[in-house]
């Protein structure tokens, strides 16, 4: 079992930083798989960041540049720092974990004002 809590989410003005913070509990976030998807409003969910447990990093090309994802191993936890962020970035976040199958976070809101 994996549980996920998340904080960090909050409203900013477009062009400022939020960084999101996932901690991981169950095995160690170091054998998984994990990473962010977030949910606009009335839209689809999207894959945001993921870093596998071998350490390769994997952005949508929306966020490539800007986003950068992040874990600290000894914490159990992982981190989204999201900088330049713009209107279009408005959503709930999601932190998830893959190990046999998927878990989730609560998800976290993050507004992005213009």
């Amino acid at each position: 079992q994996v549980q996920l809590v998340e904080s960090g989410g909050g409203l900013v003005q477009a062009g400022g930083s939020l960084r999101l913070s996932c901690a991981v509990s169950g095995p160690s976030i170091n054998i998984l798989t994990v990473g962010w998807y977030r949910r606009p409003s009335g839209k689809q969910r999207e894959l945001v960041a993921r870093i596998t447990r071998g350490g390769e990093t994997n952005y949508s090309d929306s966020v490539k540049g800007r986003f950068t994802i992040s874990k600290d191993n000894a914490k159990d936890t992982m981190f989204l720092q999201m900088n330049s962020l713009k209107p279009d970035d408005t959503a709930v976040y999601y932190c998830f974990a893959f190990w046999y199958r998927d878990y989730w976070g609560q998800g976290t809101q993050v507004t992005v004002s213009s």
